[in-house]
């Protein structure tokens, strides 16, 4: 029997699906978080064999024990995952100290530092933008002299868009430095495009056996700098000069039994220049949209290729799906009712969002799906609509 730990089973809060199906396919699905067992709910404590408390998920002491304790009563651990980028270094970690298939420490510099991808974007032949991590003032002012503003700026390893902002002048780019903490930063030139991604997931082989594409209203950014709502959808057909971007960059990225989800800035029709990449699932409740575009469940596939390498999917998207998101204080020109009462034949689910996403996400989210694009637009315009802009 195969023996899988998974971190953090609770949190994102849909998360325990993927462990409910571990379980199902044959697994012993072994939980490790800093939740106690009597906070859970019975449907994640149903989902797991064994449930280990440890006090801090970031002292990894203690992980080092949970898992010594599970090999001690299971036997030799085969998969260790969370599916979370937060977890992606530790669970390198623990897979080179327990010996565990998958990512391993070495491999982490190239999935998270973005100075790295930069060069595996290359290596596919996807175009990047201009620019490079910066050490010092000095050194920015140089860099500047070549790419010109505007520019982004963000921490060479962080998550979503924490610590991420424009800069449009020299005055800018001081104030920056002045505030910044003492972790690397890359400076890029600003790209003007749509924001695209191309998601999935990928067998053992690196083929993908899953992909989809998602268009964004803005990026993660502009939503949390400005707090702005948001709205992303999924297409029935992915333009060729995307997929093939994609597909390129999993080859070179080396994506072996993995979700992924990568991003693009598309500049033109054809063009789609590389933001980053994402060794795990789209953010939020994405994975929910899988399902509900294609008629599929996307957690009994992942715990079945793990489990079973069963790889053989057959799919349609049948659906355009969306997420639309609103913020607490704006000043929205249709209620809850209003929106439940006119489109509630197109709506999947209505989520109330973590604190932790809410900057990115929004407070609320709506989910809904139709074959027609325009009713997609339709519905994300009036869940949109304030007394102060259209969005």
């Amino acid at each position: 029997m195969m023996n899988c730990v998974f971190l953090s089973p609770h949190f994102p809060p849909q998360y325990h699906l993927f462990c409910r199906h571990l379980k199902e396919a044959g697994a012993t699905a072994l939980g490790i978080g800093d939740a106690s067992y009597e906070t859970l709910s019975p449907e994640i404590r149903s989902s797991l064999t064994e449930y280990y408390r440890v006090n801090r998920m970031d002292d990894y002491d203690e992980l080092l024990r949970a898992c010594g304790y599970f090999t001690h009563a299971y036997g030799k651990i085969d998969r260790i995952d969370s599916l979370n980028e937060h977890w992606l270094s530790t669970e390198a970690q623990l897979r080179d100290d327990f010996n565990v298939y998958g990512v391993r420490q070495h491999d982490i510099g190239m999935i998270r530092r973005k100075s790295e991808m930069k060069k595996r974007f290359r290596a596919a032949g996807v175009p990047v933008a201009a620019g490079r991590v910066v050490h010092s003032l000095g050194d920015a002012v140089a860099l500047l002299k070549e790419i010109g503003f505007p520019v982004v700026v963000k921490p060479d390893v962080g998550v979503g868009a924490l610590d991420t902002a424009r800069l449009d002048s020299v005055e800018d780019l001081e104030r920056f430095f002045l505030g910044k903490d003492p972790s690397a930063y890359i400076i890029e030139s600003f790209v003007n495009g749509t924001i695209c991604s191309f998601d999935g997931l990928c067998n053992r082989e690196g083929a993908p056996i899953f992909w989809t594409a998602h268009v964004f209203s803005q990026g993660i950014m502009e939503t949390v700098n400005e707090s702005r709502h948001l709205s992303y959808h999924s297409l029935r057909e992915i333009p060729p000069a995307l997929e093939d971007a994609g597909r390129r960059c999993l080859k070179s990225f080396n994506v072996q039994e993995q979700f992924f989800h990568l991003e693009f800035f598309q500049t033109s029709a054809e063009q789609y220049t590389a933001l980053e990449v994402n060794m795990r699932p789209p953010g939020g409740f994405t994975t929910d949209m899988f399902n509900y575009a294609c008629d599929i469940d996307i957690y009994r596939i992942w715990a079945e290729l793990l489990v079973r390498n069963k790889d053989c999917l057959e799919f349609e998207r049948r659906y355009h799906c969306c997420y639309a998101s609103r913020k607490h204080g704006l000043p929205y020109s249709h209620t809850h009712q209003d929106i439940i009462g006119r489109y509630g034949d197109w709506l999947c689910q209505v989520v109330q969002v973590p604190g932790v996403f809410a900057g990115a996400l929004g407070d609320i989210g709506y989910i809904f799906r139709s074959r027609d694009l325009q009713r997609i637009e339709e519905i994300s315009g009036f869940i949109h609509q304030t007394s102060i802009h259209e969005a």
